[in-house]
């Protein structure tokens, strides 16, 4: 039985990279995404890997993502942590929604 691995941000860039490559080492992989709908579906399309819409950084969604994950592919074995965001603007010129959305995303997600 394959193991089943989550990447967040698991549908582009260093995500898509490891998605692609735990799926070639014959893992389950569920990759995380929240927009680009249409990319993500392609992704999903074209590589086979499983893609779930959800904003890790709120709590609720990632516990209602993670059920369906398991009911789908069964028990998450391997999480990689590798979503992120940035805010291209200097600390001091951020707002503190900016900050914000950085903070939950980048750190608190990890929790």
């Amino acid at each position: 039985m394959s193991r089943v691995a989550l990447v967040t941000g698991g549908t582009r860039g260093i995500g898509e990279a490891i998605s692609l490559k735990l799926k070639k080492e014959g893992y389950k992989v569920a990759a995380s995404y929240v927009s680009r709908d249409e990319d993500a579906q392609n992704f999903m399309k074209k590589t086979g890997v499983h893609v779930y819409k959800f904003d890790v950084a709120i709590l609720a969604q990632c516990s209602e993502k993670i059920k369906e994950i398991e009911k789908d592919l069964g028990p998450i074995e391997v999480l990689i942590n590798n979503a992120g965001v940035t805010r291209d603007s200097m600390l001091h010129k951020m707002d503190v929604r900016q900050w914000g959305d950085v903070i939950r995303t980048n750190l608190d997600s990890c929790f």
